[in-house]
């Protein structure tokens, strides 16, 4: 896979996230082999997997599948914001305002929105992010706003 991970020190904790906060995340190049291969398996829709199909369609070719854009923006997002005890999904919504497509290299611009310890279990809380995923020009191929739960730091022993 062809991602630049930017290098941080350590996992983060809930308590390491403040509103507000940013992360952007390194780049990671597309390849039309890796949207075709994907697509094969998880969502082999014409304009996804055959190149003559697709410059009939209305993308004008071939096009990532937007599972496969979430797919690569997660790994950009774990690269650069890896999470101590793992990032467990509680659900939230995604669009696709502009395809993804191969040659395109894209980035993800990462928002702390909010943080919630929890009131009945106090090793945690939830985050909710927004993860918007641009490519080289600019335009924004992918906005995730996602509530995850995670771990508080282990008190020290």
């Amino acid at each position: 896979m062809d991602h630049k991970p930017i290098k941080q020190q350590g996992a983060y904790y809930l308590d390491d996230f403040i509103p507000g906060q940013k992360f952007i995340s390194g780049e990671k190049r597309v390849t039309q082999e890796e949207v075709i291969t994907f697509a094969k398996e998880f969502d082999p829709q014409s304009f996804h997997v055959d190149p003559e199909a697709a410059k009939k369609s209305v993308f004008g070719g071939i096009v990532a599948s937007g599972w496969h854009t979430a797919s690569m923006s997660m790994r950009l997002i774990l690269d650069t914001c890896p999470i101590a005890e793992g990032r467990i999904g509680l659900g939230g919504d995604i669009t696709w305002p502009a395809p993804t497509k191969p040659g395109d290299i894209i980035h993800v611009e990462v928002e702390v929105m909010e943080v919630r310890p929890s009131t009945s279990k106090p090793d945690r809380g939830i985050v909710t992010l927004r993860s918007t995923t641009k490519n080289h020009r600019g335009e924004t191929v992918q906005i995730l706003t996602a509530r995850t739960l995670m771990m508080k730091r282990p008190e020290p022993i």
